[in-house]
Protein backbone atom coordinates (compact mmCIF):
# COMPACT_ATOMS: atom_id res chain seq x y z
CA UNK A 1 0.00 0.00 0.00
CA UNK A 2 3.02 2.26 -0.26
CA UNK A 3 2.91 5.23 -2.59
CA UNK A 4 4.61 5.24 -5.97
CA UNK A 5 7.62 7.54 -6.34
CA UNK A 6 6.50 8.96 -9.72
CA UNK A 7 5.42 12.60 -9.15
CA UNK A 8 4.07 13.33 -12.65
CA UNK A 9 0.65 12.96 -14.29
CA UNK A 10 -2.90 13.99 -13.48
CA UNK A 11 -4.21 12.45 -10.28
CA UNK A 12 -7.66 11.28 -9.24
CA UNK A 13 -8.33 10.79 -5.54
CA UNK A 14 -11.21 8.73 -4.22
CA UNK A 15 -11.85 9.96 -0.67
CA UNK A 16 -14.16 9.01 2.16
CA UNK A 17 -14.08 5.35 1.18
CA UNK A 18 -13.87 2.00 2.84
CA UNK A 19 -11.30 -0.15 1.08
CA UNK A 20 -11.11 -3.90 0.69
CA UNK A 21 -7.60 -3.96 -0.72
CA UNK A 22 -7.21 -7.76 -0.95
CA UNK A 23 -3.51 -6.95 -0.64
CA UNK A 24 -1.11 -9.87 -0.59
CA UNK A 25 -0.25 -10.80 2.99
CA UNK A 26 -3.04 -8.66 4.43
CA UNK A 27 -5.34 -10.02 7.12
CA UNK A 28 -8.74 -10.99 5.74
CA UNK A 29 -9.78 -8.61 3.00
CA UNK A 30 -7.18 -6.03 3.90
CA UNK A 31 -9.81 -3.50 4.91
CA UNK A 32 -9.15 0.18 5.59
CA UNK A 33 -12.14 1.88 7.18
CA UNK A 34 -11.34 5.55 6.57
CA UNK A 35 -9.51 5.04 3.32
CA UNK A 36 -8.53 6.77 0.13
CA UNK A 37 -7.12 5.72 -3.21
CA UNK A 38 -5.08 7.77 -5.67
CA UNK A 39 -4.60 6.93 -9.35
CA UNK A 40 -2.22 8.58 -11.80
CA UNK A 41 -2.01 7.73 -15.50
CA UNK A 42 -4.29 4.68 -15.03
CA UNK A 43 -2.19 3.17 -12.22
CA UNK A 44 -2.78 3.15 -8.48
CA UNK A 45 -0.16 5.22 -6.67
CA UNK A 46 -1.67 5.10 -3.17
CA UNK A 47 -4.21 2.98 -1.29
CA UNK A 48 -4.32 3.63 2.42
CA UNK A 49 -5.60 5.85 5.23
CA UNK A 50 -7.22 9.08 4.09
CA UNK A 51 -5.39 11.05 6.80
CA UNK A 52 -2.08 10.31 5.05
CA UNK A 53 -3.01 12.54 2.08
CA UNK A 54 -2.01 16.21 2.53
CA UNK A 55 -4.72 18.82 1.97
CA UNK A 56 -2.71 20.62 -0.74
CA UNK A 57 -2.47 17.39 -2.74
CA UNK A 58 -6.23 17.03 -2.65
CA UNK A 59 -6.56 20.59 -3.96
CA UNK A 60 -4.48 19.75 -7.06
CA UNK A 61 -6.32 16.52 -7.95
CA UNK A 62 -9.68 15.50 -9.31
CA UNK A 63 -11.50 14.40 -6.16
CA UNK A 64 -14.31 11.85 -5.96
CA UNK A 65 -16.23 11.64 -2.68
CA UNK A 66 -17.24 8.02 -2.19
CA UNK A 67 -19.60 8.88 0.70
CA UNK A 68 -18.43 5.87 2.74
CA UNK A 69 -18.98 3.40 -0.07
CA UNK A 70 -16.77 0.33 -0.35
CA UNK A 71 -14.09 0.02 -3.01
CA UNK A 72 -12.79 -3.38 -4.08
CA UNK A 73 -10.51 -4.31 -6.94
CA UNK A 74 -12.40 -4.60 -10.21
CA UNK A 75 -13.84 -8.09 -10.50
CA UNK A 76 -12.12 -10.66 -12.70
CA UNK A 77 -14.00 -13.45 -14.48
CA UNK A 78 -11.13 -15.83 -15.18
CA UNK A 79 -13.00 -18.63 -17.00
CA UNK A 80 -15.66 -17.99 -19.65
CA UNK A 81 -16.73 -19.29 -23.06
CA UNK A 82 -18.48 -16.08 -24.06
CA UNK A 83 -18.21 -16.36 -27.86
CA UNK A 84 -20.53 -18.88 -29.51
CA UNK A 85 -23.46 -19.22 -31.85
CA UNK A 86 -26.96 -20.38 -30.96
CA UNK A 87 -28.08 -21.71 -27.60
CA UNK A 88 -28.72 -25.07 -25.97
CA UNK A 89 -31.99 -24.54 -24.17
CA UNK A 90 -33.28 -27.83 -25.59
CA UNK A 91 -30.50 -29.68 -23.78
CA UNK A 92 -31.61 -28.08 -20.55
CA UNK A 93 -35.01 -29.66 -21.10
CA UNK A 94 -33.34 -33.00 -21.82
CA UNK A 95 -31.40 -32.84 -18.55
CA UNK A 96 -34.60 -32.04 -16.70
CA UNK A 97 -36.02 -35.22 -18.22
CA UNK A 98 -33.07 -37.22 -16.92
CA UNK A 99 -30.42 -37.18 -19.67
CA UNK A 100 -26.84 -36.90 -18.44
CA UNK A 101 -24.12 -34.57 -19.76
CA UNK A 102 -22.31 -37.53 -21.29
CA UNK A 103 -25.46 -38.95 -22.90
CA UNK A 104 -26.22 -35.60 -24.54
CA UNK A 105 -22.64 -35.26 -25.77
CA UNK A 106 -22.48 -38.77 -27.20
CA UNK A 107 -25.77 -38.26 -29.06
CA UNK A 108 -24.33 -35.33 -31.01
CA UNK A 109 -25.51 -32.60 -28.69
CA UNK A 110 -23.43 -30.71 -26.19
CA UNK A 111 -20.34 -28.94 -27.47
CA UNK A 112 -20.83 -30.18 -31.04
CA UNK A 113 -24.24 -28.49 -31.34
CA UNK A 114 -22.57 -25.19 -30.44
CA UNK A 115 -19.81 -25.95 -32.96
CA UNK A 116 -22.36 -26.21 -35.76
CA UNK A 117 -24.01 -22.92 -34.79
CA UNK A 118 -20.70 -21.11 -34.33
CA UNK A 119 -19.34 -22.23 -37.68
CA UNK A 120 -22.49 -20.96 -39.38
CA UNK A 121 -22.47 -17.58 -37.61
CA UNK A 122 -20.74 -14.54 -39.06
CA UNK A 123 -18.15 -12.60 -37.12
CA UNK A 124 -20.67 -9.79 -36.63
CA UNK A 125 -23.29 -12.27 -35.40
CA UNK A 126 -20.85 -13.54 -32.79
CA UNK A 127 -19.93 -10.02 -31.70
CA UNK A 128 -23.57 -9.03 -31.24
CA UNK A 129 -24.43 -12.07 -29.14
CA UNK A 130 -21.22 -11.95 -27.08
CA UNK A 131 -21.67 -8.25 -26.29
CA UNK A 132 -24.95 -8.95 -24.53
CA UNK A 133 -23.22 -11.39 -22.23
CA UNK A 134 -20.14 -9.23 -21.78
CA UNK A 135 -22.24 -6.16 -20.94
CA UNK A 136 -24.02 -8.06 -18.18
CA UNK A 137 -20.68 -8.90 -16.57
CA UNK A 138 -19.32 -5.37 -16.98
CA UNK A 139 -22.45 -4.04 -15.28
CA UNK A 140 -21.50 -6.07 -12.18
CA UNK A 141 -18.03 -4.55 -11.91
CA UNK A 142 -16.00 -6.95 -14.05
CA UNK A 143 -12.91 -5.18 -15.42
CA UNK A 144 -10.95 -8.20 -16.71
CA UNK A 145 -12.31 -11.29 -18.39
CA UNK A 146 -10.86 -14.42 -19.95
CA UNK A 147 -12.68 -15.71 -23.02
CA UNK A 148 -12.02 -19.13 -24.52
CA UNK A 149 -12.57 -20.29 -28.07
CA UNK A 150 -13.46 -23.94 -28.58
CA UNK A 151 -16.72 -23.84 -30.52
CA UNK A 152 -15.05 -23.76 -33.93
CA UNK A 153 -12.69 -26.76 -33.82
CA UNK A 154 -11.10 -26.00 -37.17
CA UNK A 155 -8.53 -23.37 -38.05
CA UNK A 156 -10.88 -20.90 -39.74
CA UNK A 157 -13.68 -21.11 -37.18
CA UNK A 158 -11.26 -20.86 -34.25
CA UNK A 159 -9.59 -17.88 -35.95
CA UNK A 160 -13.00 -16.25 -36.37
CA UNK A 161 -13.85 -16.77 -32.69
CA UNK A 162 -10.51 -15.41 -31.49
CA UNK A 163 -10.81 -12.37 -33.74
CA UNK A 164 -14.15 -11.70 -32.06
CA UNK A 165 -12.49 -11.97 -28.65
CA UNK A 166 -9.94 -9.36 -29.70
CA UNK A 167 -12.68 -7.12 -31.12
CA UNK A 168 -14.61 -7.20 -27.86
CA UNK A 169 -11.63 -5.64 -26.10
CA UNK A 170 -11.67 -2.82 -28.65
CA UNK A 171 -15.40 -2.21 -28.38
CA UNK A 172 -15.72 -2.18 -24.59
CA UNK A 173 -13.55 -0.74 -21.77
CA UNK A 174 -12.46 -4.09 -20.39
CA UNK A 175 -9.26 -6.14 -20.40
CA UNK A 176 -9.72 -9.42 -22.28
CA UNK A 177 -7.48 -12.49 -22.30
CA UNK A 178 -7.93 -14.84 -25.26
CA UNK A 179 -7.51 -18.56 -24.66
CA UNK A 180 -7.39 -21.14 -27.44
CA UNK A 181 -9.51 -24.15 -26.45
CA UNK A 182 -9.51 -26.11 -29.69
CA UNK A 183 -8.91 -29.24 -27.58
CA UNK A 184 -12.50 -28.94 -26.37
CA UNK A 185 -14.13 -31.77 -28.29
CA UNK A 186 -13.41 -33.97 -31.29
CA UNK A 187 -14.92 -32.31 -34.41
CA UNK A 188 -17.15 -34.49 -36.60
CA UNK A 189 -14.72 -34.50 -39.54
CA UNK A 190 -12.13 -36.18 -37.30
CA UNK A 191 -14.52 -38.55 -35.56
CA UNK A 192 -12.58 -41.59 -36.85
CA UNK A 193 -9.08 -40.18 -36.50
CA UNK A 194 -8.35 -38.65 -33.11
CA UNK A 195 -4.60 -38.69 -33.66
CA UNK A 196 -4.93 -36.63 -36.83
CA UNK A 197 -6.91 -33.92 -35.03
CA UNK A 198 -4.42 -33.70 -32.17
CA UNK A 199 -1.64 -33.48 -34.76
CA UNK A 200 -3.54 -30.67 -36.51
CA UNK A 201 -3.87 -28.78 -33.24
CA UNK A 202 -0.23 -29.14 -32.30
CA UNK A 203 1.44 -28.62 -35.67
CA UNK A 204 -0.94 -26.30 -37.51
CA UNK A 205 -3.61 -24.57 -35.48
CA UNK A 206 -1.68 -23.45 -32.40
CA UNK A 207 1.35 -22.15 -34.33
CA UNK A 208 -0.78 -20.35 -36.94
CA UNK A 209 -3.12 -18.60 -34.52
CA UNK A 210 -0.32 -17.75 -32.11
CA UNK A 211 1.67 -16.19 -34.97
CA UNK A 212 -1.31 -13.95 -35.71
CA UNK A 213 -1.31 -12.64 -32.14
CA UNK A 214 -4.70 -14.12 -31.33
CA UNK A 215 -3.70 -16.38 -28.43
CA UNK A 216 -2.72 -15.49 -24.86
CA UNK A 217 -2.97 -19.05 -23.47
CA UNK A 218 -3.90 -22.60 -24.51
CA UNK A 219 -6.49 -24.72 -22.72
CA UNK A 220 -7.71 -28.32 -23.06
CA UNK A 221 -10.58 -30.44 -21.78
CA UNK A 222 -9.09 -33.55 -20.18
CA UNK A 223 -11.96 -35.96 -19.64
CA UNK A 224 -13.17 -39.37 -20.81
CA UNK A 225 -15.62 -37.68 -23.24
CA UNK A 226 -12.96 -35.27 -24.46
CA UNK A 227 -9.15 -35.71 -24.56
CA UNK A 228 -6.83 -38.13 -22.79
CA UNK A 229 -3.85 -37.01 -20.71
CA UNK A 230 -1.51 -38.14 -23.50
CA UNK A 231 -3.41 -36.10 -26.08
CA UNK A 232 -3.45 -33.06 -23.82
CA UNK A 233 0.29 -33.44 -23.26
CA UNK A 234 0.82 -33.30 -27.04
CA UNK A 235 -1.15 -30.05 -27.21
CA UNK A 236 0.60 -28.53 -24.21
CA UNK A 237 4.03 -29.43 -25.56
CA UNK A 238 3.18 -27.45 -28.69
CA UNK A 239 2.03 -24.48 -26.60
CA UNK A 240 5.17 -24.50 -24.47
CA UNK A 241 7.41 -24.52 -27.55
CA UNK A 242 5.79 -21.21 -28.49
CA UNK A 243 6.08 -19.77 -24.98
CA UNK A 244 2.33 -19.86 -24.37
CA UNK A 245 1.00 -20.57 -20.86
CA UNK A 246 -1.51 -23.38 -20.44
CA UNK A 247 -4.69 -23.98 -18.47
CA UNK A 248 -6.71 -27.18 -18.04
CA UNK A 249 -10.32 -28.28 -17.66
CA UNK A 250 -9.50 -30.95 -15.09
CA UNK A 251 -11.34 -33.75 -13.30
CA UNK A 252 -14.83 -32.34 -13.81
CA UNK A 253 -16.68 -35.63 -14.38
CA UNK A 254 -14.10 -38.17 -13.21
CA UNK A 255 -10.65 -38.34 -11.68
CA UNK A 256 -8.46 -38.51 -14.75
CA UNK A 257 -5.38 -37.14 -13.05
CA UNK A 258 -6.06 -33.67 -14.38
CA UNK A 259 -4.74 -31.84 -11.34
CA UNK A 260 -1.41 -33.65 -11.56
CA UNK A 261 -1.27 -33.14 -15.33
CA UNK A 262 -1.78 -29.39 -14.90
CA UNK A 263 1.02 -29.38 -12.35
CA UNK A 264 3.36 -31.31 -14.66
CA UNK A 265 3.05 -28.57 -17.27
CA UNK A 266 3.16 -25.68 -14.80
CA UNK A 267 -0.34 -24.58 -15.80
CA UNK A 268 -1.67 -21.22 -14.70
CA UNK A 269 -4.76 -23.00 -13.41
CA UNK A 270 -6.70 -26.23 -13.24
CA UNK A 271 -10.43 -25.62 -13.49
CA UNK A 272 -13.51 -27.52 -12.21
CA UNK A 273 -11.65 -30.14 -10.08
CA UNK A 274 -14.74 -31.90 -8.71
CA UNK A 275 -12.95 -35.28 -8.68
CA UNK A 276 -9.35 -34.22 -8.03
CA UNK A 277 -7.74 -36.32 -5.29
CA UNK A 278 -5.18 -35.37 -2.64
CA UNK A 279 -2.23 -36.32 -4.83
CA UNK A 280 -3.50 -33.99 -7.53
CA UNK A 281 -4.02 -31.12 -5.08
CA UNK A 282 -0.56 -31.64 -3.59
CA UNK A 283 0.98 -31.57 -7.07
CA UNK A 284 -0.87 -28.35 -7.89
CA UNK A 285 0.41 -26.76 -4.69
CA UNK A 286 4.00 -27.72 -5.44
CA UNK A 287 3.78 -26.34 -8.98
CA UNK A 288 1.98 -23.13 -8.04
CA UNK A 289 -1.16 -23.99 -10.03
CA UNK A 290 -4.30 -22.03 -9.08
CA UNK A 291 -7.66 -23.77 -8.69
CA UNK A 292 -10.63 -22.26 -10.52
CA UNK A 293 -13.97 -23.31 -9.05
CA UNK A 294 -17.02 -23.19 -11.31
CA UNK A 295 -20.14 -23.65 -9.17
CA UNK A 296 -22.69 -22.78 -11.86
CA UNK A 297 -21.71 -25.78 -13.99
CA UNK A 298 -21.89 -27.95 -10.88
CA UNK A 299 -25.38 -26.55 -10.23
CA UNK A 300 -26.71 -26.85 -13.78
CA UNK A 301 -25.46 -30.42 -14.13
CA UNK A 302 -26.90 -31.25 -10.70
CA UNK A 303 -23.61 -32.75 -9.62
CA UNK A 304 -23.19 -34.09 -6.09
CA UNK A 305 -19.40 -34.51 -5.93
CA UNK A 306 -18.03 -31.12 -4.93
CA UNK A 307 -14.44 -29.95 -5.46
CA UNK A 308 -12.05 -30.83 -2.61
CA UNK A 309 -12.12 -27.41 -0.94
CA UNK A 310 -10.75 -28.74 2.35
CA UNK A 311 -7.73 -30.19 0.54
CA UNK A 312 -7.22 -26.98 -1.42
CA UNK A 313 -7.16 -25.11 1.89
CA UNK A 314 -4.85 -27.67 3.49
CA UNK A 315 -2.29 -27.31 0.70
CA UNK A 316 -2.87 -23.55 0.36
CA UNK A 317 -3.80 -23.70 -3.29
CA UNK A 318 -5.23 -20.31 -4.34
CA UNK A 319 -8.92 -20.68 -5.16
CA UNK A 320 -10.49 -18.52 -7.85
CA UNK A 321 -14.20 -18.41 -8.68
CA UNK A 322 -15.57 -17.80 -12.19
CA UNK A 323 -18.85 -17.98 -14.09
CA UNK A 324 -17.81 -20.55 -16.74
CA UNK A 325 -20.36 -18.66 -18.87
CA UNK A 326 -21.17 -21.03 -21.74
CA UNK A 327 -24.24 -22.14 -23.71
CA UNK A 328 -24.58 -25.65 -22.30
CA UNK A 329 -23.53 -26.21 -18.71
CA UNK A 330 -23.34 -22.67 -17.31
CA UNK A 331 -25.56 -20.20 -19.20
CA UNK A 332 -24.87 -17.56 -16.55
CA UNK A 333 -23.63 -13.99 -16.84
CA UNK A 334 -23.39 -13.03 -13.15
CA UNK A 335 -20.10 -13.32 -11.31
CA UNK A 336 -21.85 -12.14 -8.14
CA UNK A 337 -24.21 -15.10 -8.37
CA UNK A 338 -21.22 -17.40 -8.88
CA UNK A 339 -19.79 -16.08 -5.60
CA UNK A 340 -23.00 -16.93 -3.76
CA UNK A 341 -23.01 -20.40 -5.32
CA UNK A 342 -19.39 -20.96 -4.31
CA UNK A 343 -20.30 -20.13 -0.74
CA UNK A 344 -23.57 -22.05 -0.66
CA UNK A 345 -22.60 -25.14 -2.67
CA UNK A 346 -18.87 -25.43 -1.96
CA UNK A 347 -18.61 -23.87 1.49
CA UNK A 348 -16.24 -21.02 0.68
CA UNK A 349 -16.09 -18.16 3.15
CA UNK A 350 -16.90 -14.57 2.18
CA UNK A 351 -13.20 -13.72 2.20
CA UNK A 352 -12.41 -16.72 -0.03
CA UNK A 353 -15.16 -15.78 -2.47
CA UNK A 354 -14.03 -12.17 -2.81
CA UNK A 355 -10.38 -13.18 -3.14
CA UNK A 356 -11.57 -15.71 -5.72
CA UNK A 357 -12.98 -13.00 -7.98
CA UNK A 358 -10.04 -10.62 -7.54
CA UNK A 359 -6.57 -11.58 -6.29
CA UNK A 360 -6.74 -15.31 -7.02
CA UNK A 361 -8.52 -14.80 -10.34
CA UNK A 362 -5.66 -12.54 -11.39
CA UNK A 363 -3.23 -15.29 -10.45
CA UNK A 364 -5.21 -17.82 -12.49
CA UNK A 365 -4.60 -15.62 -15.53
CA UNK A 366 -0.95 -14.89 -14.75
CA UNK A 367 -1.81 -11.21 -14.22
CA UNK A 368 -1.24 -10.83 -10.49
CA UNK A 369 1.51 -8.25 -11.04
CA UNK A 370 -0.99 -5.82 -12.60
CA UNK A 371 -4.49 -6.45 -11.25
CA UNK A 372 -6.47 -8.14 -8.49
CA UNK A 373 -5.58 -5.95 -5.48
CA UNK A 374 -5.64 -2.29 -4.50
CA UNK A 375 -1.91 -1.66 -4.27
CA UNK A 376 0.48 0.91 -5.68
CA UNK A 377 1.65 -0.03 -9.15
CA UNK A 378 -1.45 -2.00 -10.11
CA UNK A 379 -3.89 -0.84 -12.78
CA UNK A 380 -6.59 1.43 -11.36
CA UNK A 381 -9.39 -1.09 -11.97
CA UNK A 382 -11.98 -0.53 -9.25
CA UNK A 383 -15.50 -1.46 -8.29
CA UNK A 384 -17.35 0.94 -5.97
CA UNK A 385 -20.29 -0.58 -4.11
CA UNK A 386 -23.40 0.68 -2.31
CA UNK A 387 -23.05 -1.77 0.58
CA UNK A 388 -22.49 -1.64 4.32
CA UNK A 389 -20.22 -4.68 4.46
CA UNK A 390 -18.38 -6.80 1.86
CA UNK A 391 -20.39 -9.90 2.79
CA UNK A 392 -23.35 -8.38 0.92
CA UNK A 393 -21.57 -9.09 -2.37
CA UNK A 394 -21.74 -12.79 -1.62
CA UNK A 395 -24.96 -12.90 0.40
CA UNK A 396 -27.43 -11.23 -1.96
CA UNK A 397 -29.15 -13.09 -4.79
CA UNK A 398 -30.11 -11.32 -8.01
CA UNK A 399 -29.08 -7.92 -6.65
CA UNK A 400 -26.38 -5.69 -8.13
CA UNK A 401 -24.97 -3.21 -5.62
CA UNK A 402 -22.48 -1.64 -8.03
CA UNK A 403 -22.35 2.17 -7.74
CA UNK A 404 -19.51 2.79 -10.19
CA UNK A 405 -16.95 0.85 -12.19
CA UNK A 406 -13.51 2.30 -12.90
CA UNK A 407 -11.28 0.81 -15.58
CA UNK A 408 -7.73 2.09 -16.00
CA UNK A 409 -8.55 5.05 -13.80
CA UNK A 410 -11.58 6.16 -15.82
Amino acid sequence: MAESDDPGGVETIWLNARLATLASGATGLGTIDNGALIARDARIVFAGPQDAIPADRRARARVVDCERRWITPGLIDCHTHLVYGGDRAREFEMRLAGATYEEIARSGGGILSSVRATREASEEDLIRSALRRLDALIAEGVTTIEIKSGYGLDVEAERKSLRVVRRLAEIRPVAVRATLLAAHALPPEFADDRAAYVETLAERMIPALAAEGLVDAVDAFCERIAFTPAEVARVFDAARRLGLPVKLHADQLSNGGGGALAAKFGALSADHLEYTDEAGVAAMASAGVAAVLLPAAYYVLRETHAPPVALLRKYRVPMAVATDSNPGTSPMTSLLLALNMAATLFGLTVDECLAGATRNAARALGLEADIGTLEAGKWADLAIWDIEQPAELVYRLGFNALHARVWRGQ
